[in-house]
């Protein structure tokens, strides 16, 4: 890996040097854009709307419209003013509990490499993370532009994730927010329920991209002139059926799938809803209920006599 960044974490008045290094990357295709007569690429020219001529990419600078139309051009000796700290430097601002912290300001993800010398005192702050299960919120400034990270630690390494500012978290604005939306007791008793049966440890190595793995045979069978790989048939929308139904033949088919017996679940899930229903009715199905297993342990207190 090459390291995209390189400077030192401010902790306190521990200064520990470090390299970055990108610590994901996405294994997608890149396609090209191709005339599609004779696959030839199709390039792109840098043309000024105003005067229709071709311009060398040293001739571009930024520029940025205002709401009024009028266009602020900046050049690159206007941004180095900015009052932005250093470019090689990780301020440790605070520390903070890691269920604190929402994934969605989470952007990018970063691997953090100890120089030589400071690899003792970056030991020791992955450490004392670990143990206190705290996150340090840190600044850093990368390509000129100051983010809020955090850092964690991961295993052995420290890692770094870029965050979002909070006012680029947009604000959900959604009408049923302001609806009052019921559940039924007995509704969130078998989510529930559906939710244990399909629990389990996370392993990322379980997952597979099936979308990636059929584009690429798709690719290869179009470069050697195969036959294409044929598509599969999108299963059958089944019956329309309740909420209930649904979640209690929901849990049938995930404990059926591990190899669980799921019928006597949905019974127990069926019987517990109705008698759920009954209670409700009044105080004489209430006073009913309450007397049978009286009856019923009297009867079995009595037996052994």
């Amino acid at each position: 890996m090459r390291s995209v960044w390189r400077g030192a974490i401010s902790f306190g008045l521990v200064t520990i040097g470090v390299r970055l290094y990108t610590a994901t990357e996405e294994h997608d295709f890149r396609f090209h854009q191709v005339h599609r007569e004779d696959g030839g690429r199709i390039r792109y020219k840098r043309v000024c709307q105003v005067c229709g001529e071709e311009v060398a990419f040293a001739d571009v600078a930024k520029g940025y419209e205002l709401d009024d139309g009028r266009l602020v051009v900046l050049e690159d000796e206007d941004f180095e003013t900015l009052p932005v700290s250093t470019d090689h430097a990780i301020e440790v601002v605070e520390f903070v509990p890691a269920e604190e912290v929402d994934p969605i300001f989470f952007q990018k993800c970063y691997y953090l490499e100890p120089d030589k010398a400071a690899a003792r005192p970056y030991v020791l702050l992955r450490t004392a993370l670990a143990k206190s299960g705290q996150l340090a919120v840190v600044k850093i400034t990368i390509r000129q532009r100051e983010t809020l990270a955090m850092l964690r630690a991961r295993d052995d390494l420290l890692v770094m994730h870029t965050m979002l500012w909070p006012d680029e978290v947009r604000k959900p604005d959604f009408d049923f927010l302001d609806g009052d939306v019921e559940v039924r007791p007995q509704e969130l008793r078998m989510a529930s329920s559906l939710v244990e049966s399909m629990a389990g440890s996370f392993d990322p190595g379980g997952f597979s991209d099936d979308y990636t793995v059929a584009l690429q045979k798709l690719i290869e069978a179009k470069a050697e002139g195969a036959e294409l790989p044929a598509r599969p048939e999108p299963e059958e929308p089944g019956e329309v059926i309740d909420l209930m139904t649904a979640l209690e033949r929901s849990v049938e088919q995930a404990r059926s799938s591990r190899g669980e017996s799921g019928g006597k679940s949905a019974k127990s899930s069926r019987s517990s809803s109705r008698s759920a229903a009954k209670s409700s009715g009044g105080a004489k199905s209430g006073e009913k209920s309450e007397k049978a297993p009286e009856k019923a342990s009297a009867k079995k207190k009595a037996k052994p006599a």
